[in-house]
């Protein structure tokens, strides 16, 4: 299973972002799709998870009601939208997936349960 990341970029406070992560090798409906960022000199950080069957979705108190994330099985492809953006926001983010056949309502907020990852796209949001 391959993640590639994509749609990092520069963006002024308050702008607006999507990522987005496409798997192949493997079929993304079995997958957790997590989003992780890590800003440097600080290590990994969850962001957000959603469920395989994209009922469930979590989210980190710090990007709670700004960040949004979503899944197209269809295209096999996961996103983060990412609005009113901060300069604390700025990080590498990263997507990672977790097999999961059963429970289609749950998703992990921790980066050891998540077996596959993307290379990483970077984000900086300037003041």
């Amino acid at each position: 299973v391959q993640l590639q990341a994509s749609g990092g970029g520069l963006v002024q406070a308050g702008g607006s972002l999507r990522l987005s992560c496409v798997v192949s090798g493997g079929t993304l409906p079995n997958y957790v799709m997590g989003w992780f960022r890590q800003a440097p000199g600080k290590e990994r950080e969850f962001v957000a998870a959603i469920s395989t069957s994209g009922e469930m979705t979590y989210y980190a108190d710090s990007v709670k009601g700004r960040f949004t994330i979503s899944r197209d099985n269809a295209k096999n492809t996961a996103y983060l939208q990412m609005n009113s953006l901060k300069p604390e926001d700025t990080a590498v983010y990263y997507c990672a997936a977790d097999l999961r056949l059963f429970n289609a309502q749950f998703a992990s907020t921790t980066a050891t349960t998540y077996e596959h990852w993307g290379q990483g796209t970077q984000v900086t949001v300037s003041s």
